[in-house]
């Protein structure tokens, strides 16, 4: 997945009348259930069955219908970082082993369901929260922190996403048109889907920023285009350019490690898939106006972008989540709204729109069982069990997030107006 994925707070609410209160059992008895049993006691939808580390239960039933979750506490840790850090404290402790459950995406959709209730009783504190921000700005995007934000991701190795990704090695949504489809058809229809917008013919010139390991270029080439194609990651841009020499199109495909804002000349196309979400609030006017200034009069260009809800935009641009925290550093998405109004801005006019949101969360299900399925080769690279449960929980709270609509995924073909 490229550079960005989802923030899950909850957006500002307005006061609603009080749901039942939750169904509580269990066992559990003592000074240091008591907190817990009125945590619980806010639960509103769903199910959830708590196993503390004295082996005590908790089941909490929710009035409205939705996931039901399991959660085993093996140390009274995760509580106080639940309370110190929030969701963050959250994802700490299940990447040190505090807590488990046999499934972790029902576990988080049931967070979500409940977020507005519990929201009040485990948000992180302020200090916190503006520790996040500060850590968060000092991300930012300039031409030195974008090359270590890609890098500190997309370096981890080729050999480590050739063993989960698909052998496309396209690290952004696929689109599904079923539910017999593969990971490998979905990506394929995509593929083709953004050709099909792009509608380039032969000896035109593209422009890719952010090309990743090189697939969609080399198949323009394959297609008779002139492509020229950025990335700032070192790893990327060597499987890139094997890939375009062991596909015969390496004389027409020109592959740079090279900033977006660096690249001169002026392209029929323009294609960014899934970049958006690491070029930073601040430089998103410089990211359109670059869109536009290397596009001829009359030309297209085609993204692909994760965005957020705008009604939650706000809460989220104030406080800094996981995904930018602990995966994507530097990242940053943007609403439908304010992408096409930075569009309208740089001169750049939206025709067309498709958004499958729901298709991102069975590639993130597809990439999830496939690196689960992989662990033992990938342990071998060097990765420890910690990593192993980052990149679980990642994957899982992603797809949760997806599932929920709380963010979504889109193509959008831009026209330049002149």
């Amino acid at each position: 997945m490229s550079h960005d994925t989802p923030s899950l707070r909850p957006a500002p609410h307005h006061a609603a009348p009080a749901a039942p209160a939750a169904t509580l059992s269990g066992d559990a008895s003592g000074l240091r259930q008591a907190p817990l049993r009125r945590l619980l006691s806010r639960v509103r939808a769903g199910r959830l069955l708590l196993t503390l580390p004295d082996g005590a239960r908790l089941q909490a039933q929710g009035a409205a219908p939705g996931p039901s979750a399991e959660l085993r506490l093996h140390r009274w840790r995760p509580l106080l970082r639940l309370l110190q850090q929030g969701d963050l404290g959250l994802a700490w402790s299940y990447r040190d082993g505090d807590w488990s459950t046999p499934d972790l995406v029902a576990l988080l959709s049931f967070g979500l369901a409940n977020e507005a209730a519990l929201d009040g009783a485990i948000s992180a504190p302020a200090p916190a929260r503006w520790l996040a921000r500060l850590l968060h700005r000092l991300n930012a995007n300039t031409r030195r922190g974008s090359r270590h934000n890609i890098a500190a991701h997309y370096d981890l190795g080729n050999r480590f996403y050739e063993r989960w990704l698909d052998g496309s090695m396209l690290y952004s949504s696929a689109l599904y048109d079923g539910p017999a489809d593969s990971l490998e058809a979905a990506q394929a229809r995509r593929l083709e889907r953004i050709l099909g917008l792009l509608d380039v013919r032969p000896g035109q010139r593209v422009l890719e920023i952010g090309c990743g390991w090189g697939t969609l270029a080399a198949t323009l080439a394959r297609r008779g285009a002139e492509v020229v194609g950025v990335t700032l990651s070192t790893e990327q841009l060597a499987f890139a350019r094997e890939r375009a020499a062991a596909w015969g199109v390496a004389d027409r495909v020109d592959l740079r490690l090279q900033d977006y804002r660096d690249v001169e000349g002026r392209y029929d196309r323009v294609v960014s898939i899934e970049m958006i979400e690491a070029v930073g609030e601040a430089y998103w006017p410089v990211y359109f106006a670059t869109l536009r200034e290397r596009l001829k009069p009359a030309g297209v260009a085609v993204l692909q972008a994760i965005t957020i809800d705008e009604r939650r935009f706000e809460g989220y641009r104030d406080n800094p989540d996981f995904i930018q925290r602990c995966i994507f550093p530097g990242g940053m998405l943007p609403s439908p709204e304010r992408m096409a109004q930075q569009a309208r801005q740089a001169g750049l006019r939206l025709s067309t729109e498709l958004r499958f949101g729901h298709s991102y969360a069975r590639t993130l299900a597809d990439w999830r069982r496939r690196f689960q399925a992989e662990w033992p080769a990938i342990e071998a690279q060097g990765f420890d069990a910690r990593f192993k449960r980052l990149w679980e929980y990642y994957l899982g709270y992603c797809e949760a997030g997806f599932l929920a609509g709380r963010v979504d995924v889109g193509l959008y073909r831009l026209v330049h107006e002149n």
